[in-house]
């Protein structure tokens, strides 16, 4: 049986030790299970199922993580990867590591006016939008397969660049499929909308 997590740890220093004990790293929902599971006092202990609860443990959880990714970057100590589906702990290597890394989401999570002033609403509002920026991801990734752009770094000449070669091969007027050519023709209007500069 895993021993509770000590009571007199703040929640950062928790999430620490369940990292320290995952090397490999866990996903949000992992940690937040194990954080349950060995009864840390900071995050609800209330089911997930209601959407308040959700974002509420989500944001302290990740309120939490940025802190200490902070912390661990100010003292040199080792480098915090906080994904949507793993985190981590690397070595610490001095430099751009840090760069790549979303300030936006950090400036979020780290203004606990968030925590406190949203509504059940506006929870509704953010899943909305989430599941919104999925579809478009999902259509993306649909019209850049069709493409066979998959699998390597895309830009928007190299876009052009395959349509022209897809409707020269795909064109009715030399054999091809006025369905496929529609097919092409919507996909190279979704990838504008992505990769095409104002």
């Amino acid at each position: 049986m895993t021993p509770d997590l000590d009571p007199s740890l703040d929640l950062t220093d928790q999430l620490l030790q369940l990292l320290q004990e995952a090397p490999d790293g866990l996903s949000e929902f992992q940690l937040i299970q194990q954080l349950k599971a060995r009864h840390s006092t900071h995050v609800p202990n209330l089911a997930l199922t209601d959407k308040l609860v959700l974002f509420r443990t989500h944001f302290l959880v990740f309120n939490a993580l940025y802190r200490l990714r902070d912390r661990l970057w100010a003292e040199s100590a080792a480098h915090l990867e906080i994904g949507p589906l793993q985190i981590r702990l690397s070595p610490y290597m001095s430099g751009a590591q840090a760069l790549g890394e979303q300030d936006t989401l950090r400036t979020y999570y780290l203004d606990e006016r968030h925590l406190k002033e949203t509504t059940e609403r506006d929870v509704e509002k953010l899943l909305e939008s989430f599941w919104t920026r999925m579809q478009g991801n999902e259509e993306k990734a649909a019209a850049l397969a069709l493409f066979e752009l998959e699998d390597g770094p895309v830009d928007y000449a190299l876009i052009k660049l395959r349509y022209r070669q897809l409707v020269s091969q795909h064109h009715p007027d030399r054999g091809g499929s006025t369905t496929r050519l529609q097919s092409i023709n919507k996909a190279m209007e979704i990838l504008e909308r992505y990769y095409s500069r104002p």
